[in-house]
Order: structure tokens, then C-alpha cells, then sequence
């Protein structure tokens, strides 16, 4: 349910392709909520279908860019601010986690250092957009700064995991 707002708030900064609301939902959600191309599409057709957006032009190759209508805006403003908020993440990660016990030490040792490297990139990445927000380069609107708030979130949710893989390897190396 969450892609159809996530694609209302992309279309709230602007008319856009499906191709371009594909790229920047990569971009900017991809890690903490993926979505591939014919799952956004697919969800662009319902937008449209159920008023929320529309087509605002059609180029070569039926290329469509959509905007957001004034019934699409009042639906991802009420989205934002319902009691309602799905908690739940889905992490493979710490799913596998809870069956380390299965794998030859030298597998969790090579899977652990993976992950931690991962982890760390990410936080990495995150890191650099809230520097780059920081000094200005995308300018100071509010998108601007929300988006910082969310490369905050997942810097620090990325380190975090990062910090908990170099931890488990200790605590694993400890345990054999």
C-alpha cells in the first residue's frame, strides 16, 4: 500500500514519467523500500484510474508524464497524518540471523564481514546525501529538508546494522 504514497509524494514535487518515478524511487527509497518497474506502473494505473493522478502529456513511444491532482495531494496528506503507521521491517538479514547456528563458522565469518561491508556503505551513502543537503547543494526547500531527515534515518539505521554485523562476529567468534 505504501508504493501508491510513495509515488504521490515523488508526483507532489512534480510531473513525472513512470520511467523517472522508477529512477528516483531507486534512488531515493530503493534500500529501505524497493519496488520494480511493473509494480510502479501497474500502481501509476490504479493512480490514474481512481482520479489520483493524471496523465499531464504523452511523448514518443506513449511515453506518459503524470501529475498529481488536487484528490491525489489530499490523499497522501491524510496518509500522512492518520494515527495508522505499519512498524513492521522486513529485514532478511536479522531474519537469517536467528539461524546462524546452522552455518560452518567460516560461512558466518565471511557472511558477517558481507554484511557489515554492505551495511556500512550504505550508512556511507546516506551520510554523503545529508553532507550534500548540508552544504547547500539541493537547494533549501521542503522536500529538501525532508529528505534529510529521512538520509538521517538511514544513516543511521544503516550503521546501526553495520555496528550490530562487526558485533556478531565477535560475538560469534567468542561462541565456537
Amino acid at each position: 500500500m505504501s508504493l501508491r504514497y510513495g509515488l504521490l509524494g515523488l508526483l507532489a514535487e512534480g510531473p513525472a514519467s513512470g520511467y523517472d518515478l522508477a529512477r528516483r524511487f531507486e534512488q531515493m527509497l530503493g534500500s529501505v523500500w524497493p519496488a520494480q518497474q511493473p509494480k510502479i506502473y501497474a500502481e501509476l494505473n490504479r493512480l490514474a484510474a481512481e482520479g489520483l493522478i493524471e496523465v499531464e502529456s504523452e511523448g514518443p513511444r506513449r511515453r506518459k508524464a503524470y501529475r498529481i491532482t488536487e484528490e491525489g495531494l489530499r490523499a497522501i496528506r491524510e496518509w500522512l497524518t492518520s494515527g495508522e503507521v505499519d512498524h513492521t521491517l522486513r529485514s532478511q538479514s536479522l531474519l537469517r540471523s536467528a539461524f546462524f547456528w546452522l552455518m560452518e563458522p567460516q560461512e558466518l565469518r565471511r557472511h558477517l564481514e558481507t554484511e557489515a561491508a554492505f551495511f556500512a556503505q550504505e550508512a556511507a551513502r546516506y551520510r554523503g546525501f545529508a553532507e550534500a543537503k548540508d552544504r547547500g547543494e539541493f537547494g533549501d526547500g521542503p522536500q529538501t529538508r525532508s529528505l534529510r531527515i529521512a538520509a538521517e534515518a538511514g544513516h543511521r539505521l544503516y550503521q546501526a546494522l553495520a555496528d550490530w554485523a562487526e558485533w556478531a562476529q565477535s560475538a560469534a567468534a567468542q561462541e565456537r
